[in-house]
């Protein structure tokens, strides 16, 4: 007997990767983000794993909830439509961010810099930072 198990379609775990980055950026649990739904948490963990599709009214509720518009789960997705529009330039030009933003650090080293109101600290950061990451090139 053949098993029919399908596996999920590369859309789907993207756009769910794509909730659970956000929902973990705004640092709201997965059971908060379904008690904003009327789902339960396990139903979140579905949906961020790409194991159950998210319907196009329940995304619009998603996207309303984390702030973010629809599109934001379809950056970067997978298919032909990204590579056609990327041309020569960087493939996955946001999938460092999604990684840094899924680690702790980078999550963290995010919600600290967000609150920096004052441009001219941002900016003595951001070359800070630079000039650390450049040290470590020459070691």
């Amino acid at each position: 007997m053949i098993e029919n198990k399908k596996k999920p379609n590369p859309i789907d775990i993207h756009v769910g990767s794509r909730i659970r980055l956000r929902r973990t950026m705004l640092g709201m649990s997965q059971e908060k983000l379904g008690e904003s739904l009327g789902i339960t948490f396990q139903q979140i963990q579905k949906y961020e794993k790409g194991t159950n599709r998210v319907g196009a009214s329940r995304l619009q509720n998603i996207s309303n909830i984390l702030n973010v518009p629809v599109s934001f789960f379809f950056e970067d997705a997978p298919g032909e439509a990204q590579s056609a529009l990327s041309g020569m330039g960087e493939s996955s030009s946001s999938n460092y961010v999604v990684d840094f933003l899924s680690s702790s650090e980078g999550l963290q080293l995010n919600r600290a810099f967000v609150k920096i109101n004052d441009p001219k600290v941002r900016r003595r950061l951001v070359d800070l930072v630079k000039a650390l990451a450049a040290e470590a090139d020459m070691e």
